[in-house]
């Protein structure tokens, strides 16, 4: 298998059948999502920014590096506030964080 975008929605498209598969339908993504968790996307979004613990919790507020490294880790929940700021600072939706 392997991944395309024709016009601009991701698919999987099966080698042998050329059949294509909207990828958030397929049990593989539904997988992964229920196991992601909002510390999981959290580190996800900060590292594909290339920032790290530190200049996060800058981004944030003045928010510590443990404080960032916990909340991704699970530890320590990530606040509505938190959330917000996280969404704006990636321009995605709450929801990837909550």
């Amino acid at each position: 298998m392997r991944l395309i975008s024709p016009s601009g929605n991701y698919k999987i498209i099966k080698e042998k059948d050329d059949e294509y598969v909207d990828v958030f339908e397929t049990e593989w993504y539904k997988k992964i999502k229920a196991e992601t968790t909002p510390g999981d996307n959290m580190r996800i979004y900060r590292e594909n920014h290339r920032l790290t613990q530190e200049k996060l919790g800058e981004l944030l507020g003045g928010v510590p590096r443990q404080h960032v490294s916990n909340m991704e880790k699970g530890i320590r929940k990530i606040n509505i506030e938190i959330v917000k700021k996280l969404a704006k600072i990636f321009n995605v939706s709450v929801e990837k964080f909550i």
